[in-house]
């Protein structure tokens, strides 16, 4: 059997690294001077030359970049030793996915308020901000949606488009009072088995089915994994109560489970 030739290794001037990837030289100068892209290699002449490993560090500096952080965050988060390339696909997909529902979501808005001023109706600055303001519930349940086909997904669509400003005022009070309502039964030491806790989950499954799309019991247990599939949105459950994920996901499988035996 023939020997695998060994790789090649390419390393690339500056001037080609700009071109391939958009940037000046200048930017690449800058990076290397904060330390957040050095190249690999320098020539007798002190020119930089950057590898391949270098090239994919920068694509995923543009990348975090274009999503919005400062040179400051990009540095700290590559500056984690134990993150792979894949941990930072997969972050930046999650990232850019929130991206594109959020500007779904912020279409809509702004195709409905052009629908009512095309009938004469003005919104006023308060519906406005109530409109936009309340767009990452659009975000949170059209990946929910996601989950259970394309059908559910343009239901949720459908749906959140339509919504009216007074409609997304009470979509955002119902959904702060249920997040109220999972909080008061963790301080109060309420099980996620108990019927306090139950209650809430069976609200916030009405609460998706009224707004957003009909959620079974079923279908509401895939948005309970969603509770504990992300860990900077467990970070931010976190600041509500202790626990605030793992609760509620127990709370909605518990709540399904109570539904199921209620059936037979």
């Amino acid at each position: 059997m023939d020997e695998i030739a060994p790789r090649i290794l390419r390393h690339y001037p500056v001037g080609d690294v700009a071109q391939l990837s958009g940037v000046s030289v200048r930017t690449l100068h800058h990076y290397d001077e904060l330390g957040l892209l050095t190249p690999s290699e320098r020539t007798a002449a002190n020119h930089r030359r950057y590898s391949e490993e270098d090239l994919q560090r920068l694509r995923q500096i543009l990348f975090y970049r274009e999503l919005g952080f400062g040179l400051a965050e990009v540095a700290q988060i590559l500056a984690n030793p134990g993150t792979h390339v894949e941990d930072h696909l997969r972050r930046q997909h999650r990232l850019l996915r929130q991206r594109q529902l959020r500007t779904q979501a912020l279409l809509g808005a702004v195709e409905h308020e052009m629908q009512a001023r095309e009938m004469g109706i003005a919104l006023t600055p308060k519906e406005q901000l109530a409109l936009f303001g309340t767009a990452r519930f659009a975000e949170q349940l059209a990946e929910a949606g996601r989950q259970w086909g394309i059908e559910k997904q343009q239901e949720v669509g459908r749906r959140t488009t339509t919504h009216t400003a007074d409609d997304w005022v009470l979509i955002k009070a119902e959904a702060d009072a249920n997040i109220r309502a999972f909080a008061a039964a963790i301080r109060a030491g309420e099980a996620p088995t108990s019927t306090i806790a139950m209650d809430a989950a069976e609200q916030h499954r009405a609460h998706l089915s009224r707004w957003f799309s009909s959620c079974s019991h079923a279908q509401h247990r895939e948005v309970a994994a969603m509770y504990l599939a992300d860990q900077d949105a467990i970070a931010d459950w976190e600041k509500i109560a202790p626990g605030f994920s793992h609760y509620v996901h127990d709370a909605i499988l518990s709540n399904a489970e109570r539904a199921r035996n209620d059936a037979h």
